[in-house]
């Protein structure tokens, strides 16, 4: 087992990477004490993991409860998010309570809101069990859900106790969901890890085929770059927005064609091409780094053609899902872009350049 540190003074909690994590009760000692625990997951994720995950934490809570929430981006609502309350509420929770995510990113997202917001905070615990959530929504304590106008727009920022990654789970990983988890792999590379980027060029075939130790260098070294950036940047004030590498224009295409058509780490991945050949026309880098990188991409089986929002006016559909983006200031849309392999910067870009890379990107 590996363990990376996420350093936040009092909030500071480990990653622990490993295989055959979740059904060890080992795994959970030492964790805030509570008469209750309740497990959030989804319909898809409880039968393979609820059981194991209930057995092996029954030796350190009396009562260890399961609520099975809908599965997919398009459930990251209130609804959804009120049948976690419904759940704490119905045992009669009190706040002591610890909160249990297993799953991929929707999950851990809406249990870390529904964690932050209980009684104004209970203890929630990470236990990812897809690649995207692995290598970064469960680290990082940002938590929340979407809104019919932007991604994400609705949360809070609040750390778990701890992060779980069991690579074992990403076993039984639907082809498409491990291929999205790798977008956000490949993100840490152009960002701050030109040598990641030459792993995984080196290294992608045995990804793909789920060999475990390449899956373990892949998780480390991401939890490693990400636990570095927000160590410094807890809140997004400034370094932490680099690591929306893809985002702005991802979000902009899980938006329009409506949550869940498309999965995060698929628009995410469209996002970076994106990204790169605006960084490209403003001249930041050269053409030969965006067809690295795209075909990177596209080894990942990853989408790099962005779909047509509206086929009347395609890039402005895309700028005005952009101008609602969480970086996006008093209107104007701010970029994460490639300032040279290995580092990026956040700036705008005129309106006139960026319809220009859409038109260029999109099918």
């Amino acid at each position: 087992m590996n363990t990376v540190h996420i350093a936040l003074q009092e909030r500071s909690y480990p990653i622990e990477i490993g295989t055959d994590l979740l059904a060890q009760a080992g795994t959970f000692a030492g964790l805030p004490r509570a008469s209750q625990a309740l497990i959030v997951t989804n319909t898809t994720v409880a039968p393979l993991y609820a059981a194991a995950l209930q057995s092996a934490l029954q030796p350190h809570y009396p009562k260890v409860h399961v609520v099975a929430l809908p599965d997919g981006e398009a459930f990251k609502t209130w609804e959804t998010l009120n049948l976690i309350f419904d759940a704490l509420l119905g045992h009669a929770c009190d706040r002591k309570t610890v909160l249990f995510a297993l799953g991929g990113g929707v999950v851990g997202d809406m249990t870390g809101f529904a964690a932050a917001s209980f009684m104004r905070g209970v203890p929630f615990v990470q236990v990812p069990t897809t690649l995207l959530a692995q290598v970064d929504s469960s680290v990082g304590g940002k938590t929340a859900i979407n809104h019919p106008l932007g991604k994400n727009m609705i949360g809070a920022f609040y750390q778990p106790q701890r992060v779980i990654c069991d690579l074992s789970s990403l076993q039984t990983l639907p082809e498409r969901e491990l291929s999205a988890g790798l977008a956000e792999v490949i993100k840490y590379g152009p960002i701050a890890d030109m040598a990641l980027l030459d792993w995984l060029e080196a290294n992608m075939d045995a990804l793909m085929a789920r060999e475990v130790s390449a899956l373990a260098h892949a998780v480390k070294r991401s939890c490693e770059i990400k636990a570095h950036v927000v160590g410094q940047d807890e809140r997004e004030a400034g370094l932490r927005a680099i690591l929306n590498f893809g985002h702005t224009f991802g979000h902009a295409i899980e938006a329009g064609m409506g949550y869940g058509a498309w999965l995060h780490g698929e628009a995410v991945g469209c996002g970076m091409v994106m990204a790169a050949t605006l960084s490209q026309r403003l001249g930041l880098v050269d053409a030969a780094f965006v067809q690295r990188l795209t075909a990177l991409i596209a080894r990942a089986k990853l989408p790099v053609r962005g779909p047509v929002l509206d086929p009347q006016d395609n890039a402005g559909r895309y700028l005005e899902f952009m101008r609602v983006d969480k970086k996006a200031e008093a209107g104007d849309i701010k970029f994460v872009l490639i300032d040279g392999p290995g580092k990026a910067v956040v700036r705008g870009a005129p309106d006139a350049l960026v319809r220009e890379v859409i038109d260029a990107c999109c099918a």
